[in-house]
């Protein structure tokens, strides 16, 4: 079991991640995930009970735990959080994909705005070739479609 930190009399949660890794965190760093806050909230079960979360895995979840004890650190300045976010988006397509939908299934809108945001950083000033080629997506549009809607919009940047 992983854990996070000292706990310094702080209430603990633990989080199982859909491979079955288990994470130990203070309340307080998971809180900036609504999905977890809520459960949290509205469980009778006691301090030791277990969260699964189903559509996160273990290193995902870890990586993310990272970023909310980063964002919840009090000793950190702004300046640390924000080299610390620029690097945390700085990941290959296939880890984005992962954190981006972890991020938005654990309702954690902070960081999902920096997710979205790194990927329309990838996005801008790219032809939708190149766009399907950063993103892996098969176009799917005959080359008639593909010219009908040349004509139909032209103002659009094919």
């Amino acid at each position: 079991m992983s854990s996070s930190g000292a706990n310094d009399g702080e209430k603990t949660v633990i989080l199982r991640a859909n491979d079955g890794e288990e994470f130990e965190v203070d309340e307080s760093v998971v809180a900036l995930s609504q999905t977890i806050k809520f459960v949290v909230e509205d469980s009778s079960k006691g301090e030791n009970s277990v969260i699964p979360l189903s559509k996160v895995d273990g290193k995902t979840l870890a990586k993310i735990l990272d970023y909310c004890e980063v964002h919840t650190a009090v000793e950190k300045t702004d300046a640390e959080k924000k080299e610390f976010d620029q690097k945390f988006v700085d990941v290959e397509m296939a880890e984005l994909y992962d954190l981006l939908m972890a991020t938005d299934y654990l309702e954690i809108s902070e960081l999902l705005e920096k997710l979205a945001r790194r990927v329309a950083e990838m996005i801008k000033g790219k032809t939708p070739e190149e766009i399907r080629k950063t993103f892996n997506i098969e176009n799917d549009f005959s080359p008639e479609e593909e010219e009908e809607m040349k004509k139909e919009n032209p103002w659009a940047l094919f």
